[in-house]
């Protein structure tokens, strides 16, 4: 995987974040590109890029390998895929997937 926007994280530092801190990071984009979606189409497909990078990071993390954990994160993924190009295939929407990683950011703010 090439890594554009995350270089330091991809360098070890991403590794390093518990899996809650990494999902609520991912959530901040997906957040951004639920925000950016009908407005600016630039913004938009910057948010989608850096969430399927952050997604890309999280799926290579080996401690959610041996754990169901990664299957969930691949499940996540999926549906943001789904829900940028429509919803065709899941029905799945920007807002839901908005939604599943709000709590994610809560419990990582709790524990910094």
């Amino acid at each position: 995987m090439q890594v554009r926007y995350h270089k330091e994280a991809a360098q070890g530092k991403w590794f390093e974040l518990s899996i809650m801190e990494q999902l609520a990071h991912i959530g901040s984009e997906v957040s951004r590109a639920k925000n950016w979606k009908d407005k600016d189409p630039a913004l938009f497909q910057g948010a989608v890029e850096r969430a399927l990078e952050l997604f890309d990071l999280t799926c290579e993390d080996p401690r959610w390998r041996a754990q169901k954990r990664l299957q969930e994160i691949a499940l996540a993924r999926e549906l943001f895929c789904d829900a940028i190009s429509g919803g065709k295939e899941y029905s799945a929407s920007l807002e839901e997937l908005n939604r599943y990683f709000l709590p994610y950011a809560l419990a990582a703010r709790k524990n910094v």
